[in-house]
């Protein structure tokens, strides 16, 4: 049986001051949460609209929860109420939807731009022409029913931590390029997601502010 709270105090002890450490969930039951929670873990991540929806009630209110996962514009009436942050905003459509969505909800949510710096078709984030276009239009006015906090990003998957850190440079280069330009005006733009189990130091060494820690933690994901 994994030892979620002995794995959370190693975990931690490796990030440093300045970097929020997000437990990925996903897939885990909600005993296994409870641990981490009890453990002193406040931020907890999932990527499925129906599992936040049965964890979040199941769980303690001053849980912090961010959604990671590819989501549909059909879900987010679902996930809104639960979420204090989307981290995988990867259209111009997904945001407008969001911002929608919130207005009628009342309030402004928290997102992250999710790019997709590896070129790796497998994975979801704006392609860089994409997320361009939507940077250099960008308007706070046109999607009140948001706040942009920053961007999230995930590098290649491979051994090759050179390949590794360029990604994360890249994708460290772009936030920096945003928070001068576009964005200089947002003192609110200032997370940048990147980093997981297995790369969150070379992440962490080319500027991260925020890792998505599932494995780690948890153990292998029980589907």
């Amino acid at each position: 049986m994994t030892d979620v709270a002995a794995n959370l105090s190693r975990v931690a002890a490796t990030i440093p001051a300045g970097v929020t450490l997000v437990a990925v969930s996903k897939f885990h039951p909600v005993e296994a949460l409870r641990c981490a929670y009890d453990a002193g873990q406040r931020v907890f991540a999932e990527s499925r609209a129906q599992e936040l929806a049965v964890k979040a009630p199941a769980l303690p209110p001053d849980i912090e929860w961010h959604f990671i996962g590819h989501l549909q514009t059909n879900k987010v009436r679902a996930v809104l109420p639960h979420v204090s942050l989307i981290q995988s905003i990867d259209s111009r459509r997904l945001l407008r939807a969001v911002s929608d969505e919130a207005v009628r909800q009342g309030r402004v949510v928290d997102v992250l731009l999710e790019v997709n710096v590896s070129a790796d078709g497998s994975k979801t984030g704006m392609a860089p022409d994409e997320f361009d276009g939507l940077a250099a239009g960008f308007s706070a006015a046109e999607f009140p029913g948001v706040r942009v906090r920053g961007l999230m990003g995930m590098a290649t998957f491979t051994d090759d931590t050179a390949v590794v850190r360029r990604d994360f440079e890249a994708l460290r280069g772009l936030f920096d390029s945003l928070r001068s330009g576009v964005f200089s005006t947002s003192p609110e733009f200032d997370i940048l997601s990147m980093g997981m189990s297995d790369d969150r130091d070379i992440a962490i060494a080319c500027g991260s502010t925020m890792v998505r820690v599932g494995t780690d933690i948890f153990g292998y994901r029980e589907y």
